[in-house]
């Protein structure tokens, strides 16, 4: 007997679980036996050899005593094994799956059942004959016949419960993304028409009704939408637990969606790398009818290297129009859909590419800014078309899908939230339970600052990511938020202790030099604690899993609003320092006659009444011709209405200059100190300054600031060597004289 049976079970059935759809191991139900054989890892080589030779197995190399020769060798046998008991009990050639566990004596051994318990009866046997087989005194025959004589006694039970959809069915799966493009398509798929129920993490979902609530992205979940009466269409959300658990839900569908895979719940249920979480993934892919489509990021490698296991037709999507994956999915015979000259197109072997509907007009992009989004709007459309879908209806849906609480909740929603000191701040809620998500949140939320504005997170997640996992997400926050507090949920802790959740956290935060940093047990708290230090034209970032019914009430309760489409546009392109009417400004600047260019700007102030920015350009119009009165009261009004930076200041140095023009030259004055208060070292608002003491009779002051103006802004050479007697002299004539 070997060295490691004197302490420890020479085999052991750690588990046997019935897979009851499609699964990692086959594309039908499936028995899982999970084995513990350190008995057959320290068996002498010589011992083992004579062992394959009673059982018939040719060609053998046991390797060394716990070697990886050897663990392959235990592989070996075990499937050998699995099969001879097939014969014995009369199941023919049975087809067996064996895998290396998660350290070197487990091995993981799957096979498809017809019948439950004797399936179940058949993977317990499997470790009674290994078991048997290291008793010596046991003849090889004699361990077979016991083990099969108990797999036949045993009562058949009931056979798989997986269903064989009779509408068209769409799975969808990935790291990220797939609640968001599941609530897309089944949103589309209502646009046109069809009875339509979908299955989430958030519960099964009847024509925009929630019938269950949960996580229902397994078999439960498929069960759920497909016993619909009248259904027409069926869209599954399908997660990695439900398949690795037990089997996907349908035998079949008719269209596949992967979205991405990216790190997330890795060190779970045999899962540690990105391959195996891959391989996982692809199980949707690999039960799609021959006839649909299996809609893959190309932009993935991962994702779509999966078109080699599948029998339908490839459709790629990617953000890079000249992306290879696109060229390769239309030469296999598949489509692509892809983003062209700001427009989502589809690409077929034929024909010039279909131009569906620009990506400004698709509102769950947010005009553009969230490529993870759009990536979700390029594969929902894609499947939708792929179901049979009419045209229409997919751009009228994606048209109409708004990030916001009634259609995708919980993904992006964002709100206007008015501040006590004055201003309006955004708060974005968001689920960002890993990594890939917290990125796309935080490019959101810079996305839709103010210049000048600050990004204010509250960082969390679930308790059961690696620490490695947390770790890094606490450096992510740290680079790309200016405020943080991190916080947990006791929901959500998953076995993890709250302050061990915290101290991930910031250890990853101190790596990049942020410290100090509060924590909070709930995720509202995070946000009550962030929300009195926002200024105007500051974004809230707010990572919600179990509190968003609260926070979305808190929000409501303080004045705050879900931002439309046009809200997100104006504060997209107003975080770029742009106004979205840019290019008519531009227009009525470039008009050389100053009657022209006042009408044009009167009426697009007319147009939009209450925009600051509009007000500040026509009373810039109006003091270029020459109508300094005029112009005072429009800075004025713009001043009032809120105008932010960077035009602000120049409002402000543009009314000194009016001011001084009729005569106010104190008040010219008062305002130019301002501006100088928050910039010194602005060089306009010292020269106007210089005026404004010509006008006040102070010459020897403007002088002396000009100078100081001069010698702050110039890189000349011979003025800087000058530099010293310069700024003394300014300094003299600058003292009061007695």
């Amino acid at each position: 007997m070997s060295e490691a049976g004197a302490t420890l079970p020479a085999v052991r059935v750690d588990e046997v679980r019935v897979l009851d759809g499609p699964n990692l191991y086959f594309a039908r139900p499936a028995i899982k036996v999970t084995l513990d054989l350190p008995g057959y890892l320290g068996l002498r080589r010589t011992e083992c050899e004579r062992l394959a030779a009673r059982l018939g197995m040719r060609a053998v190399r046991p390797g060394k005593r716990r070697s990886a020769l050897r663990q392959r060798f235990v592989m070996r046998l075990v499937r050998h094994v699995t099969r001879r008991l097939g014969t014995e009990i009369g199941a023919g050639r049975l087809g067996v799956r064996v895998r290396a566990g998660g350290h070197p004596a487990e091995v993981v051994l799957a096979f498809p059942w017809v019948h439950r318990t004797k399936g179940q009866t058949a993977g317990e046997q499997v470790g009674r004959v290994l078991a048997g087989l290291l008793e010596r005194s046991r003849a090889v025959d004699e361990v077979f016949d016991e083990a099969a004589a108990a797999v036949i006694a045993s009562p058949d039970g009931p056979g798989p419960s997986v269903l064989t959809p009779t509408v068209p069915v769409a799975s969808v799966t990935g790291t990220n993304g797939k609640t968001t493009t599941t609530r897309l398509m089944a949103h589309i798929c209502m646009a046109a028409g069809l009875t339509t129920a979908w299955s989430s993490t958030d519960g099964v979902v009847v024509m925009g009704e929630t019938k269950e609530s949960g996580d229902f992205s397994g078999p439960a979940g498929a069960r759920g939408v497909l016993e619909t009466p009248g259904l027409d269409i069926g869209i599954l959300e399908t997660a990695r637990g439900g398949m690795l658990l037990r089997g996907m839900g349908v035998t079949r569908n008719d269209v596949s969606v992967v979205t991405n895979v990216s790190a997330d719940h890795l060190g779970m249920q045999g899962i540690d790398t990105l391959d195996q979480l891959a391989e996982v993934k692809a199980i949707v892919t690999t039960v799609t009818r021959p006839e649909g489509w299996v809609v893959l990021n190309g932009d993935d490698p991962r994702v779509w290297a999966m078109r080699h296991g599948i029998k339908a037709k490839p459709w790629a999507f990617s953000l890079d129009p000249a992306s290879p994956a696109l060229w390769e999915s239309i030469n296999q015979g598949g489509r692509g859909i892809t983003v062209l000259d700001g427009e989502i197109v589809v690409l077929s072997p034929n024909g010039d590419p279909d131009r569906l509907v620009r990506i400004v007009d698709v509102p769950m992009t947010l005009s553009g800014l969230s490529d993870n989004n759009i990536a979700n709007a390029l594969a929902g459309a894609a499947a939708c078309l792929g179901l049979g879908v009419t045209r229409a209806a997919v751009v009228d849906g994606l048209r109409s899908f708004a990030p916001d609480p009634e259609h995708n909740w919980g993904r992006l929603n964002t709100y206007t939230l008015p501040l006590e000191g004055g201003g309006r701040a955004t708060v974005v809620m968001d689920m960002a339970h890993n990594e890939a998500g917290l990125e796309a949140l935080l490019t959101v939320a810079r996305g839709l600052t103010a210049p000048g504005g600050a990004v204010r997170l509250g960082l969390g997640c679930a308790g059961d990511r690696a620490d490695d996992a947390i770790v890094a997400m606490g450096e992510l926050a740290g680079r790309g938020a200016d405020d943080i507090v991190v916080r947990y949920t006791e929901h959500y802790l998953r076995g993890r202790e709250g302050d061990e959740l915290l101290g991930l956290f910031r250890e990853g935060l101190a790596k990049v030099g942020v410290l100090d940093v509060p924590g909070y047990d709930t995720e509202l708290g995070a946000l009550e604690a962030l929300y009195p230090h926002t200024l105007d034209g500051d974004v809230l970032a707010v990572m919600t899993h179990a509190e968003r019914l609260e926070v979305d009430a808190w929000i409501r309760a303080h004045g705050g609003t879900v931002d439309d489409a046009d809200s997100i546009r104006r504060k997209v392109v107003a975080a770029r320092g742009e106004h979205e009417l840019e290019g008519e400004i531009t227009a009525v600047w470039e008009l050389t006659d100053d009657a022209r260019r006042i009408e044009r700007a009167q009426r697009l102030v007319e147009g939009h009444p209450g925009d600051a920015r509009l007000v500040f350009e026509l009373a810039g119009v109006h003091d270029s011709a020459g109508d300094a009165a005029t112009a005072i009261g429009l800075y004025e009004q713009a001043l009032g209405s809120g105008l932010r930076e960077p035009y602000r200041h120049r409002a402000q140095l543009q009314l000194a200059s009016s001011l001084r023009v009729v005569g106010r030259a104190p008040e010219a004055a008062t305002l130019v100190a301002g501006v100088l208060a928050e910039r010194p070292t602005n060089t306009a608002a010292m020269m106007f300054r210089a005026l404004v003491q010509a006008d006040l009779g102070q010459e020897r002051q403007a002088v002396a600031d000009l100078i100081r103006a001069a010698l702050d802004a110039t890189t000349d050479v011979d003025t800087q060597s000058y530099r010293r007697a310069l700024r003394a002299y300014a300094d003299e004539i600058a003292a009061p004289t007695s």
